[in-house]
């Protein structure tokens, strides 16, 4: 088992993943400290997932399953993840959340562009961890982000979450309750057959629609839309 330090949670995994491998490197951390989740991942378990989608190595299997495990168990620490592009700016998060193709990773590449690759830092590409923490929800780069490696070992306070559509013009708006919740729930990683972890995850959520506020967007692929955003949540 190799130990690491993730979402501020102590992790023992044990798996033969190279993607894995390179990818939470960053999180590695000897010591002591006991341990809050084990992950390994049966060798039945992942010959099933590779004959269910003949299309994925083992190797990706591995990956995906050791991500959908930690984001599983990350529920019992006052936690989830969402499928979401992390994009830190000033210390505050703001995430960016849409289905796959939409482009969620591109708007967050445009904040680089205009903030720059030094202050507008992607914490993760594609599942960022949240956790509520002493009353504040706090947003963590993780080694699970998707075809891509843009993640970073670090925490930043939650300032908004976005839900991105594509339009022909720019506009924006604040999601009431019940149009939030929909769209969290659409977009958080979950395990729909656990009725406790259910409770934990929509418990999360009314919690982080009391202290978050979160938006739609229609936007193009233009600065003029990361500013719209940057204005808004800044207001």
């Amino acid at each position: 088992m190799t130990r690491y330090k993730i979402a501020e949670l102590s992790i023992e995994m044990k798996y033969a993943s190279q993607t894995l491998l390179k990818q939470a490197e960053s999180y590695r951390k000897d010591g002591n400290d006991p341990v809050d989740m084990t992950i390994q991942i049966a060798e039945q378990r992942l010959k099933r997932v590779k004959e269910a989608h003949t299309h994925l190595s083992l190797n990706d299997c591995e990956y995906i399953l050791t991500g959908f495990d930690f984001y599983r168990l990350l529920l019992d620490f006052n936690g989830f993840g969402l499928h979401s592009s992390a994009v830190a700016l000033n210390n505050k998060a703001v995430l960016f959340s849409a289905p796959c193709g939409t482009g969620k990773s591109t708007h967050a590449r445009l904040w680089q562009q205009q903030f720059g690759t030094d202050k507008a830092l992607i914490l993760n590409d594609d599942k960022p961890a949240l956790r509520l923490i002493e009353n504040t929800f706090y947003v963590y780069g993780t080694p699970w982000s998707g075809k891509s490696d843009l993640n970073l070992n670090q925490k930043v306070p939650l300032q908004a979450i976005v839900f991105l559509e594509q339009a022909k013009e720019n506009h924006i708006r604040q999601l009431n309750s019940k149009e939030a919740l929909k769209l969290l729930i659409y977009q958080s990683l979950r395990t729909d057959s656990d009725p406790d972890k259910m409770i934990k995850l929509l418990t999360l959520h009314d919690h982080l629609l009391n202290k978050i506020p979160i938006y739609q967007m229609g936007c193009t692929v233009s600065t003029d839309a990361v500013m719209l955003v940057y204005h808004t949540v800044n207001k």
